[in-house]
C-alpha cells in the first residue's frame, strides 16, 4: 500500500538554455553534462549558480552513446561509436577547458603522458580503455571512483589509480631497471586535480583488476559500490560481492562454458518462460547464472573471492498499459549511505541499497547486514526512469514527475545507534509503508538525473505545434505559482530566441530543503490530528517526517566529510569561506535537531494514545524529545470516553520514568498530579509510584488518604503498610508510624522490602557503579530497628537487588560504618553462599576485629567513650559460633591463655570473635598473618592469637616452645587438642624431651612436673614397652619412669 500526501517537494524550476537538442544528459560534481543530439560534443553547465551558466564545452572522439560522471576523480566516462566500432573513453581534467586551453592529451590505459603532464598537468586528458568485447554499460563507484564495464557476457572492473609528480619521476628513473612501473594507489577520495602546486598535482589512471564471466547473462545496466556489483538484464537482477584477499586462494571454477553453450543451442527450438524467483543472501548462489573470476591486475598479490548477494527474476506479464515487450527492468542503482560517525575517506559505507524498477513497480533492497526487501513501490502509471537519493525516490512517467519516500534512514539509524528499538530511543520501522508526495506534471519527459537537491529533467514534445507548446508552458507556469507564493520559479533568459520555438526542454527542478518539507508535513498532519488523533494516517505521516529529518542529519554529516571530494565545492572556496560554511552547517544541524525533538514529541503524543500493541513507543519518543514530565503531563489528558482513563502509552511512559533511578525530582504539584493519575487509572502501581525517587516531593497527607482508600478496597499488604508508615514518618507522626510497623513481624517486613526495595534505598537496580542512597525510613530504622535494617539489606543482597559495595556506601552515609556495617558483614557471612563474597567478608571482619583490638584498651575499667563501644553488636561471639559455620568453636587451651576476668567485656567479645574466625575452617591464614603483625605478643591475648595462627599453619614445634616459655599451664590442654591423629607422635618426639629438659633445669616447678606426668600417661598409652624404654633418658632418673613403663607393659600384655 502506498500512502498519498499532498505535500510538495519542489521549490523552483529553471530551464537550461542549450543551443542544440540534447541527446544524452547526466550530472555530477556540481555540473550538468549535455551531449548534443549529434553525439560528438559535450557541454557542461553549472548547477550551483543561478541560470546554470556554461562551464565549458569540448568535443569527443566519437558519437557518444552513453555518458556518466564520477564524483571521485571528477572524470567522465563515455561509450562512443566511430566507423562502426565501439570505444570506451574516460575524460579527466575536463574543467580546464573552461579556461579556453585547447591542449588535450590522448593516451592509452596505463600509459602516462610525460612532458606537459610532468610539468603541470593542466590539460584535459582522454584515456582510451581497450576492451576485448563491445561495451554495453558502465558504472562508477560513488565511494572509490572505480569503473565497472558491462560487455556481452563479461564484467570488467577497473581500479582508479592516482599518480603524483614524485611517483612519475621515480618511475622515469627506474624505467631501465623495471619493465613494469610501480603504480601506487592512494586514497581515491583526496582531490588534487586543480591544485596550483606542481608538487601536488595528480594524474588519474585505471588498472584492469578483475574480469567476471557471465555466460548466461547479457548486461543491460550495471552498478558498482565498494565491492558490490549489480547486473541488470531485461527481467533479471543479480548482485554479487567481490572481496580482495591478501592470502592466495584457489578460485572455484564455474560450470564449463562449452557445456552451457551446448545447452543454449539445444534450447533454441523452444520458447522458455522463466519462473518468478527471488533468492536472498546465501540462497542467491542457487540461481542458474554461473559466474567465474579472471584476475588481471598485475600489481595485486592477493586473490579475489566472489559471493552471491541477491538474485531476482521476473516473469513477463501484461501489466497496466504495458505489453510483454515493454515489461523490462530499468533504473538499476547501488546507493551507499554513511552514518554520522563514519569517515567517508577511510571506511566502507554502513549501508548499501540496491534499487531497480519495472514499469509499474520499484524494489528497494538493503544489502549489508543481511539482504532484505525494504519497500515495494506501486506506480500509478508506467514509469520510464527512477533515481534513488538519501531521502526521496524520483520517478518520471511520460507526463509527470513524482517523489516517493524511502527507508534508507531507518536502516542507517539502526546501524549507527545500538539503542534504537529499545526503551532509550526509537525510529520508525524499515518496513513502514511508503508514501507518494504531490505529482508535478510535465510534457514528454524522457530522462531524469539528480545531483544533491537538483533534479534534471529532459522532455520532448515533437508532436505539438509551437502554439500548443507555448500554451502548455504558460499552464505549467501558472500551476507552479499556485503551489506556493513563497517559492521562486524562474526561467533564465535565452541567448537567442527562436521564432518557431522547439519541441524539447531541459529543466532543473530544485527540491525544497528537508526542513521545509518537514514543516509542510507537520502542517499537513494537523488535519489528521483534528479529525482523528488516534488514526494510522497521522502516525504514518509523522513517521515519514521523522525519517526525513534523520536522512537530512546524515546528509549534513556526509556533506562535511565529502567537501574535499567535491570539485564543485572546491571551485567555490573563494566565494564562500570555510568558516562561513561551518557556521551554516552548524546552524542547519541545530535546526534539524530541534525539529527532530519536536517530531519525537508529536510521535510520543500519538503513541501515548495508541493501542496496547504500540503504546510502548511513547517512552523512547518522549525521551528523545527532551520534554520534562510536567510538559508530557500537559500534553496528555484523560480519554474522552472515560474521564478517569489515560492512554496506555502515557501510563507506560510514566511507569518507566518513575522506575528509573534519576536524581531529578518532580515538583510537588507535578508529583501530586502523578499520584492522582495512578489512583484513578492503575491503583495497583501506587506503591511503586510512592517509592520512586522522583516522587520525593509529593504531599504525604494526600498520599496517605489515597493509600488508606487503597487498603480499604484492596486489603492489607506488607508493602502498602510500609508505604503508609513512610508517609506517617514524613508527617512526624511517630506513634502512628510505630503502630503501622508493628502490624507485621520482622520477617514479613523483610519480604516487603524485597518486593519493593525503593522503600528502603534509592538507586536500586542501577548496576554495580550506581550510587544508592538511604531513604528517610532507612535512617529511622538505623536508630530504632537496626536488626530489621541489617536483615533487610542482607535479603536485598541475596536477591541481587544490592551489591556489597553499595551496601557499604549506605552504612557510611548513615554514619554506621563502625557498628551496623560490621553487623551487616557478620549477617552476610551467615547468609551468603558465594565463595568470593565469603572470602571478602572474612578478610574484612578479621581486619575490623584486629583494628578494634589494637585501638581499644583491654583493662576491665575500659572507658565507653569510643565509637565502637557505644554500640552493642547484634550478634555476640557465642551467637556467631552457634549459627555460622565460618566461626569455629574456641579451642579449649585459648580459655587458659585469655580468661574472662583479665579483660573488659567488649574487648573480650571482639577477641573471641577473632579467635573463633581463626578456629573456623574458612579464613585463610596466609591472608590474615600480615594483619596480625600489628598485634604485639606482649599481652597474653595477643600471644594467643599469634600462637593460634602458627598452629593453624602447622608450626607445632615452635608453638610448643613458645607456649612452654609463656604459659606452660596451657601445654597439656594444647597438646590434648592439637597433638592428635597424625600429630600424636609429637607427644614423645617433641613434648616429652622438652619437658624432661625443662624439668631437669627447674626441678621445683610444679607446673612442669604436672605437665610431665600427664605427658607420660599419654605416652604410656600410645607406645609399646620397647618404644617407651627407648624414650627413658639415660641421666640416672629411670626410676621416675618405671611406674609408667609398668603401666605400658601391662596394657600391652592385656592387648
Amino acid at each position: 500500500m502506498v500512502h498519498v500526501y499532498n505535500c510538495h517537494p519542489f521549490a523552483s524550476q529553471q530551464i537550461v538554455q542549450v543551443e542544440q537538442e540534447p541527446g544524452l544528459v547526466c550530472c555530477g560534481g556540481g555540473a550538468l553534462f549535455v551531449v548534443a543530439s549529434g553525439g560528438c560534443k559535450v557541454e557542461a553547465y553549472s548547477l550551483e549558480q543561478e541560470g546554470c551558466p556554461l562551464i565549458c564545452r569540448f568535443a569527443t572522439m566519437g558519437t557518444v552513446k552513453s555518458i556518466l560522471h564520477s564524483n571521485i576523480g571528477d572524470y567522465l566516462v563515455t561509450i562512443e561509436e566511430k566507423n562502426s566500432a565501439t570505444y570506451l573513453r574516460a575524460y579527466t581534467n575536463w574543467r580546464y577547458q573552461a579556461e579556453e586551453k585547447a591542449r588535450v592529451g590522448v593516451r592509452l590505459l596505463g600509459h602516462l603522458l610525460r612532458g606537459v603532464s610532468m610539468r603541470g598537468g593542466e590539460q584535459m586528458e582522454i584515456i582510451e580503455i581497450p576492451l576485448s568485447e563491445r561495451p554495453l554499460a558502465v558504472a562508477c563507484c560513488y565511494v572509490t571512483g572505480d569503473l565497472l564495464v558491462g560487455c556481452q557476457n563479461t564484467l570488467v572492473l577497473f581500479t582508479l589509480r592516482r599518480e603524483n609528480q614524485q611517483n612519475l619521476q621515480n618511475q622515469s628513473q627506474q624505467t631501465a631497471q623495471s619493465p613494469v612501473p610501480n603504480i601506487q594507489q592512494s586514497s581515491s577520495q583526496n582531490q588534487g586535480l586543480l591544485s596550483g602546486s606542481n608538487l601536488n598535482f595528480s594524474i588519474l589512471d585505471f588498472e584492469r583488476s578483475v574480469i567476471l564471466h557471465l555466460p548466461k547473462m547479457t548486461p543491460k545496466q550495471v552498478a558498482l559500490c565498494v565491492g558490490y556489483i549489480a547486473v541488470l538484464a531485461d527481467l533479471e537482477v543479480l548482485v554479487l560481492k567481490v572481496d580482495a584477499s591478501s592470502e592466495p586462494k584457489t578460485l572455484e571454477e564455474s560450470p564449463d562454458s562449452n557445456n552451457m553453450a551446448d545447452d543454449l543451442e539445444d534450447q533454441t527450438d523452444f520458447l522458455l518462460i522463466p519462473r518468478h524467483q527471488e533468492l536472498l543472501g546465501d540462497r542467491a548462489q542457487d540461481c542458474d547464472i554461473p559466474v567465474s573470476i579472471e584476475k588481471t591486475g598485475l600489481e595485486d598479490a592477493g586473490q579475489y573471492t566472489l559471493s552471491y548477494v541477491l538474485f531476482r527474476r521476473f516473469t513477463p506479464e501484461f501489466f497496466q498499459g504495458c505489453s510483454v515487450e515493454e515489461t523490462q527492468l530499468h533504473s538499476l542503482q547501488l546507493h551507499p549511505l554513511f552514518t554520522s560517525n563514519q569517515s567517508v575517506s577511510l571506511e566502507e559505507p554502513a549501508c548499501v541499497f540496491c534499487f531497480f524498477s519495472l514499469p509499474t513497480a520499484g524494489y528497494l533492497y538493503s544489502l549489508r547486514g543481511g539482504v532484505e526487501l525494504l519497500s515495494t513501490y506501486q506506480y500509478p502509471e508506467k514509469v520510464l526512469e527512477a533515481v534513488l537519493t538519501d531521502h526521496l525516490l524520483h520517478v518520471i512517467t511520460r507526463n509527470a514527475l513524482q517523489c516517493f519516500t524511502v527507508r534508507c534512514a531507518a536502516v542507517a539509524a539502526r546501524i549507527e545507534d545500538p539503542y534504537i528499538d529499545t526503551t532509550m530511543r526509537a525510529c520508525p520501522p524499515c518496513s513502514l509503508e511508503v508514501c507518494a508526495l504531490r505529482m508535478q506534471l510535465f510534457i514528454g519527459l524522457r530522462s531524469v538525473c539528480v545531483y544533491n537537491h537538483h533534479v534534471v529533467l529532459f522532455s520532448t514534445a515533437d508532436t505539438e505545434t509551437p502554439e500548443e507548446t507555448e500554451r502548455n508552458n504558460q499552464r505549467r507556469s501558472i500551476r507552479f505559482l499556485k503551489v506556493s507564493r513563497s517559492r521562486k520559479w524562474t526561467m533564465s533568459s535565452p541567448k537567442q530566441t527562436s521564432a518557431t520555438g522547439h519541441g524539447w526542454n531541459l529543466y532543473v527542478v530544485d527540491t525544497v530543503s528537508p526542513l521545509t518539507l518537514y514543516r509542510e508535513m507537520v502542517e499537513y498532519s494537523q488535519r489528521y490530528a483534528e479529525t482523528n488523533p488516534q488514526g494510522q494516517s497521522l502516525r504514518h505521516l509523522l513517521s515519514e517526517a521523522h525519517l526525513l529529518l534523520r536522512s537530512a542529519l546524515l546528509q549534513i554529516s556526509g556533506r562535511q566529510q565529502n567537501r574535499d571530494c567535491d570539485p564543485a565545492v572546491s571551485l567555490q572556496t573563494d566565494a564562500d569561506g570555510q568558516p562561513e560554511k561551518q557556521t551554516r552547517v552548524g546552524t542547519d544541524r541545530q535546526e534539524l535537531e530541534e525539529a527532530l525533538r519536536q517530531n519525537c514529541a508529536h510521535l510520543g503524543d500519538c503513541f501515548s494514545r495508541s493501542s496496547q500493541k504500540d503504546c510502548h513507543l511513547a517512552l523512547p519518543y518522549y525521551r528523545m524529545s527532551g520534554l520534562s514530565v510536567a510538559e508530557v503531563l500537559s500534553r496528555n489528558h484523560p480519554l474522552p470516553s472515560s474521564p478517569h482513563s489515560y492512554g496506555p502509552g502515557f501510563l507506560f511512559y510514566l511507569k518507566h520514568y518513575l522506575l528509573e533511578e534519576t536524581e531529578q525530582s518532580l515538583g510537588q504539584e507535578t508529583a501530586n498530579e502523578v499520584i492522582e493519575i495512578f489512583s484513578k487509572s492503575e491503583p495497583s502501581e501506587l506503591i511503586s509510584v510512592c517509592a520512586s525517587p522522583p516522587m520525593i516531593n509529593l504531599s504525604p497527607a494526600r498520599t496517605l488518604q489515597i493509600l488508606q482508600h487503597l487498603e480499604n478496597t484492596a486489603g492489607v499488604s506488607v508493602p502498602l503498610t510500609i508505604t503508609m508508615a513512610t508517609m506517617m514518618l514524613r508527617l512526624n507522626n511517630l506513634p502512628e508510624y510505630t503502630q503501622l510497623m508493628g502490624r507485621h513481624t520482622e520477617m514479613q517486613l523483610v519480604y516487603g522490602f524485597i518486593e519493593e526495595p525503593r522503600l528502603l534505598l534509592h538507586g536500586v537496580g542501577g548496576g554495580l557503579h550506581t550510587l544508592i542512597h538511604p531513604t528517610a525510613l532507612t535512617q529511622e530504622l538505623a536508630k530504632s530497628q537496626p536488626g530489621l535494617l541489617v536483615a533487610a539489606i542482607v535479603a536485598l543482597h541475596e536477591n541481587s537487588k544490592v551489591q556489597l559495595e553499595q551496601a557499604d556506601h549506605i552504612f557510611k552515609e548513615l554514619g554506621c560504618e563502625n557498628c551496623l556495617q560490621v553487623d551487616f558483614w557478620e549477617a552476610m557471612l551467615m547468609a551468603s553462599s558465594q565463595e568470593a563474597v565469603i572470602q571478602e567478608l572474612l578478610f574484612r571482619l578479621a581486619s575490623v576485629y584486629i583494628e578494634r583490638l589494637t585501638n581499644t584498651n583491654s583493662d576491665t575499667h575500659f572507658s565507653a567513650s569510643r565509637t565502637a563501644s557505644k554500640h552493642r553488636s547484634l550478634k555476640c561471639a557465642d551467637d556467631l559460633i552457634n549459627s555460622c559455620s565460618h566461626y569455629g568453636a574456641l579451642y579449649p587451651w585459648l580459655t587458659v591463655l585469655s580468661p574472662a576476668y583479665t579483660t573488659n567485656f567488649q574487648h573480650l567479645e571482639v577477641l573471641h570473635k577473632l579467635q573463633s574466625l581463626l578456629c573456623g575452617p574458612s579464613l585463610s591464614m596466609g591472608a590474615v598473618t600480615p594483619l596480625l603483625e600489628r598485634l604485639t605478643e606482649e599481652t597474653l591475648w595477643g600471644f594467643s592469637l599469634h600462637l593460634l595462627c602458627a598452629t593453624r599453619r602447622g608450626q607445632y614445634d615452635s608453638s610448643i616452645d613458645k607456649l612452654l616459655d609463656r604459659c606452660p599451664q596451657a601445654i597439656i590442654a594444647y597438646a590434648n587438642h592439637q597433638l592428635q591423629d597424625k600429630h600424636m607422635s609429637m607427644w614423645w618426639q617433641k613434648l616429652l624431651p622438652e619437658l624432661c629438659n625443662r624439668t631437669r633445669a627447674a626441678a621445683n616447678n610444679s607446673i612442669l612436673l604436672n605437665a610431665l606426668q600427664e605427658t607420660l600417661v599419654v605416652v604410656a598409652m600410645e607406645t609399646s614397652p620397647a618404644e617407651f624404654l627407648e624414650l627413658i633418658p639415660d641421666d640416672g632418673s629411670a626410676s621416675y619412669f618405671l611406674p609408667h613403663l609398668l603401666t605400658c607393659t601391662q596394657r600391652h600384655m592385656v592387648a
